[in-house]
């Protein structure tokens, strides 16, 4: 099956011979396989190939808070997209808030952080837990190699506060922090047939060795668990992120007093797969230029998927955890103080309060980011509601 040619920006020569070498890597994958390589594998060989994936080589992939700024205060920088922390430090002033309630609650001082970027979300949180006498612990797990040395530049005047692990811990109590750590992990594609038969995507090669989409019947597990979620519908396409489900059981595993808040772009179950949206959520990012063709300039570009947040939640009661709020994440944020945090800028200083507002803005409006992205929160042992689900609190749509 031919895919569409994506309209991309150009690519450098770095760039280029690097997307040329993971590309090598990957039709030699589909040869060990037989020709055909089911999409979780290659979006696993893409993003986190040893030396070659996206997140396990040196690519610029996120804009740093120390960035060039617009007039209107948004970054301009090098790399593929911006998150929420790289955005302004108010993000995780905010996120601290509730980190400091959930400490406080469990009689801990550490934080976990998973995929923690440049370090940006860890900064901020710290800076603002010190700012409320609370010298914090801090816990990154991190893929990245060339993240987790930004990340340790970035921390270094932490000194031994800041420690990163290279597995995850066997006990945890405190506060687990992801945001945008979900949307990363491989999914699996498939498509209903004119018959009703799920039908699995996976990539294949054609007789020029380009890379092409093929369908094969799906197997027993994966068409087992896309039949609990939908009922067929012919043509349709879409994703499901059982790895992401494995992650939240394995939660309950470890987590054992605290709580764990996860941001990310997504939706409930009922809108994830709902007849309208027959195209899937698979979304790419190269150079600040979004886009839907993850077969595209393997290696140098990030390949994600929305998040079914009922899946998320489904996954960590079967664990033994409590859902303990769902969100969106301008409600998180207006619940947890952003607004106060905001109002300390002084207006009259305009060049200045402009540059904290734009940013501010982009978090909260319903036409960026402040509906699209959710906020998750799953824990053990803790007291509800937590301050950041008082109002707004969506659980009942999952």
């Amino acid at each position: 099956m031919q895919r569409p040619a994506a309209s991309l920006p150009s690519l450098d020569p770095d760039s280029a011979r690097h997307s040329a070498r993971m590309a090598a890597h990957l039709r030699q994958a589909i040869a060990e396989r037989d020709g055909w390589l089911p999409f979780d594998q290659w979006m696993a060989q893409a993003l986190y190939a040893p030396g070659l994936g996206y997140y396990a080589a040196g690519n610029v992939k996120l804009a740093s808070a120390e960035a060039a700024r617009t007039p209107d205060g948004l970054p301009v920088a090098p790399g593929d997209f911006v998150t929420a922390p790289e955005l302004t430090p108010l993000f995780g002033h905010t996120v601290a808030r509730q980190a400091a309630d959930i400490l406080a609650a469990t009689g801990t001082d550490t934080v976990l952080e998973f995929g923690a970027g440049t370090g940006a979300l860890a900064d901020s949180v710290l800076a603002a837990l010190d700012a409320q006498g609370i010298s914090a612990q801090y816990r990154i797990i991190e893929v990245s190699a060339d993240l987790r040395a930004r990340q340790q530049a970035r921390l270094a005047g932490y000194g031994a506060r800041v420690q990163w692990l290279d597995a995850l811990p066997e006990r945890f109590a405190g506060c687990v922090l992801a945001n945008e750590v979900l949307d990363a992990m491989p999914v699996s594609l498939f498509r209903w047939n004119d018959d009703g038969v799920l039908l699995e995507r996976g990539v294949a090669l054609d007789a020029a060795g380009q890379f092409i989409w093929q369908d094969r019947a799906a197997g027993e597990p994966l068409a087992r668990a896309v039949a609990a979620r939908m009922p067929p519908l012919p043509g349709y396409v879409s994703e499901i992120n059982l790895q992401a489900e494995a992650w939240m059981q394995a939660m309950g595993g470890w987590l054992e007093r605290g709580a764990a808040l996860l941001f990310d772009y997504g939706f409930p179950r009922g809108e994830y797969y709902h007849p309208q949206r027959a195209g899937g959520t698979l979304m790419c990012h190269l150079r600040h230029h979004a886009h839907a063709d993850p077969l595209a300039a393997p290696g140098v570009q990030d390949i994600t998927a929305h998040v079914d947040f009922t899946a998320m939640a489904d996954a960590a009661q079967g664990a033994g955890l409590q859902v303990l709020g769902y969100t969106s994440q301008a409600r998180f944020l207006m619940n947890a103080g952003l607004a106060e945090l905001l109002a300390r800028h002084d207006p009259a200083d305009a060049r200045n309060y402009a540059q904290v507002v734009a940013p501010v803005q982009k978090l909260l409006s319903e036409a960026e980011m402040g509906e699209l992205f959710k906020v998750l929160a799953v824990g053990r042992d803790m007291p509800a509601p937590l301050r950041g689900f008082t109002r707004g609190n969506r659980l009942p749509s999952l």
